[in-house]
């Protein structure tokens, strides 16, 4: 039964991919095709054997499963199957919001640690806080409990109860909760402030249905603060819908084609254009990217720059360049299908090559183009005739110079110091100013605390090479003010301190001359 269900749940798929649309007539005999249906018949005999005969039990599930993925595997890197729990999770992330108790977390040497309550989620209402241990869910321990079992626990319908109990440091008595779950927005905009007096910083971490809606809230908070000019953080920033790429960039470009796809099938030639509706089309721009922008990132800094509009700054982005469409499956689960490319308004195709490489080395070349633009690559020509490069990904016109990381830091990091060296810290001065920009510009990490730091580090059996960190004190004191940032305001304003001291920030500041001549004649 297992290898007649496999074998028609193969041959949907490849229906679906258009491979036997031609080979299949009325009456349910093959017309063509000869090879194919063997082989198909292979497949189904493989599964049957490996069921009834392999030495240990194999789940028939997965067999099923790993037959789709190497029908993709001849694709390209971004066609895949989603199994029903991997395409909620996807849902999820596009929607722009789940139902819980709204915190950010992560496990650490076993313990529940809240890293941030998100802001006006039900925890954040009740007084949880950046450094709260959740030991107890349910009166049951939550002591080395795994991730996927906190999803599982602290997850659930809006309105229904979870209880809690909290580990709070500078407090004997556990602390306990009742929270009533509730719908949590997923932001796609963790921070946005003024960086100097006129210029704006807006952080776009991925693109979901709500994108635009944030950004537009954005752009009036801080225009309304006074901003002049604006700095797009798009570095890292791995996707989302086409739709919401469109959106954003129509934000910012009065008129002019934003982009187009090419394929083969009916709705897959489309041209998307400005809408003549944008509401911040001659503010001077500057967009960051890096390696890590990807898919509607590119769509935004390549129309972007293909239309004279802003300065494109950082590396040459990530290059996917694919447009997948959904199909579901009867499992529940879904295939996302490479129907159709991605182009720039110059006719730059945004995918880099991929073919005969494997999804590791695909991945991993994305970080490597560090070549000069003008270096193999083909021309091509913005509105206003400046020379542009394709060749997969969007190649910026300013590249930035990128530091390497700094080793003590992310150790000190990975090891959570600054984390909890910010909660003991904040936990004994009570009285440290509840006003953040006063916090921002007078607040400093003094030697005491250096000194404090470092027995802290001890204390925790936490090694560091004492020349390394000398050298790069003023990084550590950074990063010890934004973790007590964090602790006392929350992650926008943690991200603000660490934001201030990024050296490609500080070179893009030093870039707007350049953005501002584009909005010129």
């Amino acid at each position: 039964m297992l290898a007649r269900k496999a074998f028609w749940r193969i041959v949907s798929v490849l229906v679906m991919l258009g491979w036997l649309s031609t080979g299949i007539v009325t009456d349910g005999t093959w017309a063509s095709e000869p090879n194919l249906y063997t082989q198909l018949r292979v497949l189904a005999d493989v599964l049957t054997i490996v069921r009834d005969n392999y030495v240990d039990e194999v789940d028939q599930a997965k067999l099923i499963d790993g037959a789709i993925d190497g029908v993709l595997s001849e694709l390209d890197p971004h066609s895949n199957y989603l199994t029903p729990e991997e395409l909620d999770k996807t849902i999820e992330r596009i929607r722009g919001d789940f139902e819980g108790i709204g915190i950010e977390f992560d496990i650490r040497d076993g313990f529940l640690t809240v890293i941030a309550p998100i802001e006006g989620s039900p925890s954040d209402r009740l007084g949880i806080r950046a450094g709260d241990k959740i030991v107890k869910i349910n009166g049951e321990s939550a002591i080395g409990i795994t991730r996927q079992e906190v999803f599982e626990k602290l997850r659930g319908p809006k309105g229904t109860k979870v209880n809690v109990s909290i580990k709070r440091e500078g407090e004997e008595e556990l602390l306990e909760f009742q929270i009533v779950r509730d719908t949590i927005p997923i932001y796609s905009i963790p921070c946005a402030f003024l960086i100097t007096p006129e210029i704006g910083y807006i952080r776009i971490s991925r693109f979901s249905t709500r994108t635009s809606e944030e950004l537009e809230d954005a752009l009036r908070r801080l225009e309304a603060k006074g901003m002049k000019k604006l700095l797009l953080d798009v570095r890292w920033n791995g996707g989302g819908p086409l739709a919401q790429a469109i959106e954003v960039t129509d934000k910012f470009i009065n008129e002019g084609k934003i982009c187009y796809t090419r394929g083969r099938i009916p709705g897959s030639i489309t041209d998307f254009y400005a809408s003549r509706k944008g509401t911040y089309t001659s503010i001077p721009l500057i967009v960051m990217i890096n390696h890590g922008s990807a898919s509607a990132s590119e769509i935004l800094s390549g129309a972007i720059q293909d239309n004279d509009r802003g300065l494109v700054v950082g590396q040459t982005s990530f290059g996917k360049g694919l447009v997948q469409r959904e199909y579901k499956l009867r499992n529940g689960g879904a295939l996302f299908l490479t129907t159709a490319k991605w182009y720039t308004p110059s006719g730059r195709l945004i995918q880099r090559p991929y073919e005969g490489k494997s999804k590791a080395d695909y991945v991993a070349e994305a970080f490597e183009d560090n070549k000069a633009p003008e270096v193999d690559k083909p021309v091509f020509y913005t509105v206003k005739g400046r020379k542009v490069y394709g060749g997969g990904g969007i190649t910026p016109d300013v590249i930035l110079e990128s530091p390497p990381p700094i080793r003590v830091r992310e150790h000190l990091k990975g090891k959570n110091a600054f984390f909890e060296f910010a909660i003991r810290y904040v936990g004994g001065h009570p009285k440290i100013t509840t006003d953040f920009d006063e916090f921002r510009k007078d607040f400093q990490v003094t030697n005491q605390m250096i000194k404090d730091f470092k027995m802290f580090l001890a204390e925790k059996g936490i090694d560091f090479e004492e020349t390394e960190f000398e050298e790069n004190i003023d990084v550590i004191k950074r990063s010890i003010k934004a973790e007590i940032a964090g602790e006392l305001w929350g992650s926008e304003e943690k991200y603000q301190i660490y934001v201030e001291g990024d050296p490609e920030v500080l070179q893009a500041l030093n870039l707007f001359d350049k953005a501002e001549a584009l909005l010129g004649p």
